[in-house]
């Protein structure tokens, strides 16, 4: 397969992206297209009204999430890195973007949207101290709706403990063809769902 130049300097950008800021960036290289499908697979598309994904970084899953989502769904990006934020801002002009998903609530009241059917997640967890981590299991918990998704990929098993604290774990999908490999986490918060 013939990458066009676009894809070139998306990877380029990732590439230095990574060298300038590892412990932000997780990965040498942008999520591959068996990644993005493998985490959007399991999102009931006609039943999403508003979702989030955090960790938009050059929006290699957010144009798949373009691609399926409604007409009606509210999109909010978060993406830490100024430079890729403003890009996906120009690239996405029809979803809103914020730089930091510890800010979850506080983009949901700017775009009126009271609670999330799901959050898809880049977020490096195992680079960020327990701290951070901690700040934003409490966001996206609080911000999903009982019975909510929060799918995330990983490149180890290492938050499966704390994932089972707010959620049922219903898949852990297992991506070889993505630079590194990545677990992908299908995960559901616990709780009542209203009738």
């Amino acid at each position: 397969m013939v990458e066009t130049k676009s894809q070139i300097h998306e990877k380029l950008l990732f590439l230095y992206k990574f060298v300038c800021s590892p412990g932000q960036i997780g990965s040498v290289t942008p999520s591959s297209r068996y990644l993005a499908d493998k985490m959007l697979a399991s999102v009931p598309w006609d039943q999403v009204s508003s979702i989030a994904e955090l960790g938009a970084g050059t929006g290699a899953i957010t144009k798949h999430i373009q691609a399926v989502r409604q007409v009606h769904t509210n999109v909010l990006l978060f993406e830490k890195d100024p430079y890729l934020q403003q890009a996906l801002e120009r690239q996405y002009p029809q979803f809103a973007c914020y730089s930091d998903g510890r800010d979850l609530s506080y983009a949901m009241r700017q775009e009126s949207i009271e609670q999330l059917d799901a959050i898809i997640s880049g977020l490096p967890f195992f680079n960020f101290p327990q701290a951070i981590r901690d700040q934003l299991m409490n966001q996206i918990v609080t911000s999903l709706k009982t019975g909510g998704l929060f799918i995330a990929f990983q490149y180890s098993l290492q938050m499966k403990s704390q994932l089972s604290e707010h959620f049922d774990i219903e898949a852990v999908h297992w991506v070889p063809l993505n630079l590194p490999p990545a677990f992908v986490y299908v995960c559901r918060k616990k709780g009542v769902r209203p009738s």
